[in-house]
């Protein structure tokens, strides 16, 4: 049996708190979706700790005024924007052939949920899986090259507790025999973050490439607009943003991980494996479905992403 990864960090640990002492300079990272909520303290707290960083966004106009914000705050001027529309194939296509030399830390940050209404992209897929899970697909192997080249290079990918109530349905994830329903295309889509990190750390270890799944936890930020933000969340178990970006902070930079991939870090902790969904909501926090880690249903999944994707 495994041991499970453990820190002494805690749900209070906040991205400061996870790097202090971290040196990243010369560390090339990307954060997407970084032009607002938890992925602009995490891109804060790389640039704090030295990094260079590109925020890959859709609304560039407001990643670069956040880029510019972190460059007064931190002094570091290696912060730039770039333009990412996750679910547009010649967007991620435009933005990973001008990616030139390493690249060290990519963090899949970007995301939607809950969206109420049945909505797809314009290759036609459910559109929570082809931001959350399908965009970023589509970028990381498009920069698998550059993560190789880093030589120990890491790749974060944000999923959620929300994973919890649903699996992958391959034969349908797409809703097209099933009615739609907000909360299972949302976990399918964060099932399916957690089954990436899986294959992709199969895939790419001897490649120096380790991937890991992360849940930030309940944060109030615009993400959480379809479902009322801090409204649907105990306070106990609400975060701040600078706590939340904590767990991808911890995944992305400390020591503890190095070589280590396929895991499902919650609390900069790894979670427990667990066959049934708990039924006492603050329990979801520190669990990872099985079927979440599955190398088999990894391996499926990663097939018919890329059969999705064209690739």
């Amino acid at each position: 049996m495994t041991t499970l990864l453990t820190s002494p960090f805690d749900r209070h640990a906040t991205a400061d708190d996870v790097s202090e002492g971290v040196d990243l300079t010369g560390t090339r990272a990307i954060v997407t979706g970084a032009a607002s909520g938890i992925g602009v303290e995490t891109a804060r707290t790389l640039a704090r700790r030295g990094a260079d960083v590109t925020i890959a966004a859709r609304r560039v106009d407001a990643a670069t005024r956040v880029a510019e914000q972190i460059r007064d705050d931190t002094g570091n001027p290696l912060v730039r924007a770039a333009p990412l529309e996750l679910t547009d194939r010649r967007s991620v296509a435009a933005f990973a052939d001008a990616w030139t030399g390493p690249l060290h830390l990519l963090v899949n940050n970007a995301g939607v949920m809950m969206i109420p209404e049945l909505t797809r992209d314009a290759s036609g897929h459910e559109m929570q899986l082809a931001t959350n899970h399908l965009g970023h697909v589509d970028l990381t192997t498009r920069l698998h090259g550059a993560l190789a080249a880093a030589g120990g290079a890491r790749v974060v990918v944000l999923s959620s507790s929300g994973h919890l109530f649903g699996p992958v349905v391959h034969d349908d994830v797409d809703y097209r025999f099933r009615p739609y329903d907000p909360l299972s295309a949302y976990a399918q889509s964060k099932t399916a973050q957690v089954l990436f990190a899986v294959g992709a750390s199969s895939r790419w270890h001897e490649d120096g490439i380790t991937v890991n799944a992360v849940n930030p936890g309940a944060i109030a930020t615009d993400l959480q607009r379809h479902v009322g933000g801090r409204l649907s969340t105990p306070p106990e178990q609400r975060k701040t943003v600078r706590q939340g970006a904590a767990t991808t902070v911890f995944a992305a930079v400390s020591p503890l991980l190095d070589g280590i991939g396929g895991r499902y870090l919650d609390d900069c902790q790894e979670a427990r494996t667990v066959d049934e969904r708990p039924a006492d909501p603050q329990a979801l926090t520190g669990s990872v479905a099985r079927y979440a880690l599955d190398p088999e249903g990894a391996d499926r999944l990663w097939q018919l992403s890329l059969r999705l994707l064209g690739r």
